[in-house]
């Protein structure tokens, strides 16, 4: 039986208790005591994205205090925050949402949607598979109760001076590969160089203020940064994973590969079928498995994937009982086909869990490199003809909530109108927004959920004509050319497909020739990332605190580079923003910043937001089990759980 979950399940509710939550935690979430989130299950890489990228450390020995020379004004730390002190700088036992004696051993098997064609995540080319981050290590490792704290993992420690221009990591001695050869300085330099020369266009931005690294010894490295008097990217440089220069001599980085490579983390790949699964085994001699930051982790032996093309067969596949974990993201789905007798018996668990991690806006991506959508009346025109509430209504059982931020659930997004300090920050810039930026609040547009609003049509007509372009015929045409609107919107996801349905249909009674264009995921990212659509169908997460990362998303010069900001956005406001937001000092100006950017992004409609669940949809088998105390951010799993051998021998 679980104790103290604090998650709403089929036959009870059951209490998780109090999380302790981060100075940057929305207020909103004193309220939830539990399974606080579940991130997306590594869904188009995010989890290995947050592995190589950014902000992420560790601890490396317990009782390790603060040590600060003041002859040369140079801090040492094992524990590391972008703003303030590390919830746990005097050192911990544990995580203490973990158990330190969770049993070991067990195998699961998980599902993953689409296909994969890489084990090379660093570049552009192809598909990765699912967790594929739990192969390696990086210098330093976060908690999943903070927001941007660090602690050492690979590195025991961090030196750095007051102006913060460089910093070095003392590595760890016992720090090994899984051949058994020590990891070096060297390796991470070899790292560095190939992020930055050839590494995918969105890693490369995290790194651009990291100017170089520098081997001092085997076990002191040295990065110099850009910037003076700012810890973001001492806390990237944290993140980084270390590429063993033994290894990768004679061979080429930059490739695609399927050859798994020499790593150092806790998991490492035993087999994999190209496109079809991928098995991860526990590294029974993990050097790091002993630290304290990685007591009660990483407890179950083998994890295997099992790749679907076909949702439906993917769902078939775990009501059979040969998926152990799943996490549902139709809302039709979970609310209509979940009536199984494994819940009504308790052998499988239906979960609904509050989520209080920072999302980033998910919606429909204008392509402003085509003609058509560069006027702002256009996409405003498109955007109102998109109909949440009668989604909400009709396809989403009234689960969601409506996106009007890109940076939402977090205190870095917009929340109504704008404040004294936002609009202090965009006053210089008056001239160059777009009406109501300065003194109104965003609100996507709404209608009466009818699925029949006609003030949306007639304002999107008006936009239109405005525009140059007037309904004739049952045919929106441009006054310019003569020639139909044409639209197609591209997805990747088979439900993104049927919830755009009536959007589409609205489109098409306004005279555009629209459609909806389904295209598998290796397809879905080579036209992205060569801006091959007119809208597409995506959601990008965003790291708190936000950072150089907004350049690839945003940014004028990213916009010229394949697999950058594949929407073409250039707006010098923009642009001047975000190096307010790289250069901010204290975390207020931060906000402010990120917010300001927030309503200049939003009023300009380069996307249309539609919608997300402020809960996670989880559905396991009750043989795995897991701590009475989950993280703030994270659900934990699989980190955090582990097989009840018990139970899992009554299965068999």
């Amino acid at each position: 039986m679980i104790k103290q979950l604090g998650y709403v399940t089929q036959r009870r509710t059951l209490d998780l208790g109090p999380a302790k939550l981060s100075n940057n935690a929305n207020p909103k979430s004193m309220k939830i005591n539990s399974f606080r989130q579940l991130a997306k299950m590594d869904r188009l890489g995010i989890s290995l994205l947050v592995l190589t990228i950014c902000t992420f450390l560790s601890f490396p020995n317990r009782g390790l205090a603060q040590d600060t020379n003041s002859a040369e004004k140079v801090t040492k730390k094992w524990a590391i925050s972008q703003f303030g002190e590390p919830e746990h700088f005097n050192g911990l036992t544990h995580w203490p949402y973990v158990n330190p004696n969770a049993q070991k051993g067990g195998r699961i098997v998980m599902s993953a949607f689409g296909s994969f064609d890489t084990l090379n995540f660093y570049v552009l080319k192809g598909d990765w598979p699912k967790s594929i981050g739990a192969v390696y290590d990086e210098l330093m490792m976060s908690s999943d109760d903070e927001i941007d704290a660090l602690y050492g993992l690979i590195a025991q420690s961090v030196e750095y001076p007051e102006d913060k221009s460089w910093a070095v990591f003392n590595l760890r001695p016992e720090a090994r590969y899984h051949d058994g050869t020590p990891i070096l300085a060297k390796d991470f330099v070899f790292a560095l160089n190939t992020v930055k020369e050839s590494g995918r266009p969105f890693i490369k931005s995290f790194y651009i203020d990291v100017l170089s690294a520098e081997a001092l010894g085997d076990r002191q490295l040295k990065f110099t940064f850009a910037t003076v008097d700012n810890m973001k990217p001492i806390t990237i440089a944290a993140g980084l994973s270390p590429l063993p220069v033994h290894y990768w001599e004679g061979k080429d980085p930059t490739e695609s590969s399927l050859e798994p490579p020499l790593t150092s983390g806790p998991y490492r790949i035993k087999s994999l079928d190209p496109g079809r699964s991928i098995t991860y085994e526990r590294v029974e001699d993990y050097w790091a498995k002993d630290l304290p930051i990685k007591k009660g982790l990483h407890n179950i032996d083998e994890i295997r994937y099992e790749y679907y093309k076909d949702l439906t067969v993917e769902f078939e596949a775990f009501k059979a009982g040969e998926i152990d974990f799943r996490q549902e993201t139709s809302a039709k789905r979970w609310m209509t086909e979940y009536d199984l007798p494994q819940i009504e018996d308790g052998t499988v668990i239906k979960a609904e869990v509050p989520s209080l991690k920072p999302r980033g806006m998910g919606g429909y991506f204008f392509n402003l490199k085509r003609d058509k959508f560069k006027d702002i009346r256009v996409r405003e025109a498109i955007m109102t003809l998109y109909d949440f509430e009668a989604i909400q209504r009709t396809l989403l059982f009234g689960q969601y909530k409506r996106i009007s931020s890109n940076f939402p659930n977090s205190d870095y997004g917009v929340k109504g109108k704008p404040t004294p300090e936002e609009i202090a920050i965009l006053k210089p810039f008056a001239d160059q927004l777009p009406e109501g930026t300065l003194d109104r609040e965003f609100i996507p547009p709404k209608t009466d959920g009818s699925g029949r609003d006609r003030r949306s049509t007639r304002k999107a007509l008006s936009l239109f004509k405005q525009s140059g372009w007037e309904l004739k015929n049952n045919q929106l045409i441009s006054n310019e050319t003569g020639e139909q609107f044409q639209l197609e919107l591209m997805t990747g996801y088979p439900e993104a497909q049927r919830t755009a349905l009536p959007f589409i249909e609205n489109l098409k009674k306004l005279g555009v020739d629209a459609s909806i264009r389904l295209v598998d995921s290796s397809q879905w990212r080579v036209r992205v990332h060569d801006s091959d659509f007119d809208l597409f169908v995506a959601g990008y997460n965003f790291f708190p605190p936000p950072g150089s990362e907004l350049k690839n998303y945003f940014g004028s010069e990213s916009a010229e580079v394949r697999g950058g900001n594949s929407g073409g956005i250039k707006n010098p406001v923009v642009d001047a923003l975000i190096e307010q937001i790289v250069g901010a000092k204290d975390l207020q100006t931060l906000q402010n910043t990120t917010k300001a950017l927030d309503r200049v992004l939003l009023w300009n409609h380069y996307v249309i937001p539609a919608y997300y669940n402020d809960e996670v949809w989880i559905a396991y088998q009750d043989r795995l089990g897991h701590p009475d105390r989950a993280p703030t951010y994270k659900i934990g799993f699989p980190s955090t759980w582990w097989i009840d051998s018990a139970k899992d021998q009554q299965t068999q």
